[in-house]
This record gives C-alpha cells, sequence and structure tokens, in this order.
C-alpha cells in the first residue's frame, strides 16, 4: 500500500472529547447576550435553531456548506451590529466547555511529526477559521497543525469528495497519501474513502439519531483511543 505521509483529523468529538450539548440552549444564550426582552427571547431562540438545523439537514443532503453569520443574518442579525456582537460572545462564552481539545492530541502529533507525517485537520463547521486557530492556539496545538481545512470556508460539507480532496491539496499529498480520523461513520469513514483516503474510526461519540446518514462504509482501521492512531499508523507505513 501506498505509504501514509499525512493524518487528517476531524474536530468536534474528535480533537475534542465527545459532548452531548443541548443545541437549543446555544440559542437561547445567545438571545440572553443579544438583550432581547423576555416576550422575544424564546421567538429568537427559535428561530436561530431552526435556521441552524436548517443549514446542517442541506449539508446531510445536499452537501452544501454554511456559516455561522449566514444563520444570523437569515434571522436579522448583521454583522457588526450591537446585537449580533453581544449575541455572539454569550454563543462562544456558551461552547468554550465544549471546545477544549483532548490532552492526549498534543503527544499524538508530535509523534506523527516526529516520524514525519503531517498534521491536518478538516472539519464540518459554521465557524470561522480565526475562532479554530483560536481555539488551537489557547490550546498549545496550533503550531502541530500543517495545514487546516474548515467548510465554512469552502463551498462543500464532508462527505463530500471534494473537500477531502482539498484538504489533501492543501498538505500537499495525493489523497491516498492520507489517513483520516473522526467519529460519524458516514462523514469520516465513507467521505475520505471516496477519494482514496484509509479511514480511522473513533467509536466513542453518541451521535444524535436525526444527524445519522444510512450508508454502507467499513473502516480502514478503529482506534478506541487517539494513542491508538500513532500505532496504526506506524504499521501501515512498515517496509
Amino acid at each position: 500500500m501506498t505509504a501514509v505521509r499525512a493524518v487528517i483529523f476531524d474536530w468536534g468529538g474528535t480533537i475534542t472529547p465527545w459532548h452531548t450539548v443541548d443545541l437549543r440552549a446555544q440559542w437561547t444564550a445567545f438571545a440572553d447576550g443579544a438583550g432581547t426582552v423576555a416576550c422575544a427571547r424564546e421567538d429568537l431562540a427559535s428561530r436561530l435553531y431552526a435556521a441552524e438545523d436548517l443549514a446542517w439537514a442541506r449539508g446531510r443532503t445536499e452537501g452544501l456548506s454554511a456559516r455561522l453569520h449566514d444563520i444570523l443574518e437569515s434571522c436579522g442579525l448583521p454583522p457588526g451590529d450591537a446585537r449580533t456582537e453581544a449575541g455572539t460572545a454569550a454563543y462562544r462564552e456558551f461552547w468554550e466547555p465544549h471546545t477544549l481539545t483532548h490532552p492526549a492530541i498534543g503527544p499524538l502529533w508530535e509523534g506523527l511529526r516526529a516520524a514525519g507525517i503531517r498534521v491536518g485537520v478538516l472539519s464540518n463547521t459554521i465557524w470561522d477559521r480565526a475562532y479554530h486557530r483560536a481555539v488551537f492556539e489557547r490550546d498549545g496545538v496550533l503550531d502541530l497543525i500543517d495545514a487546516d481545512v474548515y467548510s465554512s470556508e469552502v463551498p462543500w460539507v464532508k462527505p463530500r469528495a471534494e473537500i477531502f480532496a482539498h484538504a489533501a491539496e492543501a498538505l500537499g499529498v495525493a489523497p491516498d497519501e492520507c489517513a483520516y480520523v473522526g467519529d460519524r461513520s458516514y462523514e469520516d469513514v465513507h467521505g475520505p474513502q471516496q477519494v482514496g483516503m484509509r479511514a480511522i474510526w473513533i467509536p466513542h461519540s453518541t451521535i444524535p439519531v436525526e444527524q445519522q446518514v444510512s450508508h454502507e462504509a467499513t473502516p480502514d482501521a478503529v482506534a478506541h483511543e487517539l494513542a491508538d492512531i500513532e500505532t496504526i499508523v506506524a504499521a501501515w507505513n512498515l517496509p
């Protein structure tokens, strides 16, 4: 088999530990931060929740990406508006405990890079590059990433083949020289295998039923702990 020259990681539930999050509550926090009066608070939270849900549903059915600012604008919250800025700050405060990098990631990435393997990130996200990179910098791992791609800055989401090919190109390697690591079988196993990447599945997340998509895909390897990934890749690269 072709040697693995790069390992690309999903973000939520892979780089970060899996958390079950009340997705309606994030928008209630936004509405509170925006200073919405009590009678309109639930209406705004409901509209934002519905707009985000629609955006992710389009991703699952059409493979199209979405952005936070588009969701906010669709609900009458333009960029730069005082309510938008205050609500966004509260929204990010809500999410902060769920963005913490798993403590095993730093040593894993250091080990991969010491073996001459590039490290990439590819995430389905509505958040922008600057926000994600600030999270990695906060957690002391930004300098270990060779290339990062976020669906919010391209037209597609996983499992579209185009976004995996784009991530490989960003790393300067061919798709069949990459392994992809993620916790969702549809997005993170079926997706990368379409372009010839090997897929390492981490089956430790409780994916909500409404976010699951029926498909047939068998991972090339299963990692029950993040530390297993270095061993899996090293075995693939044996002469």
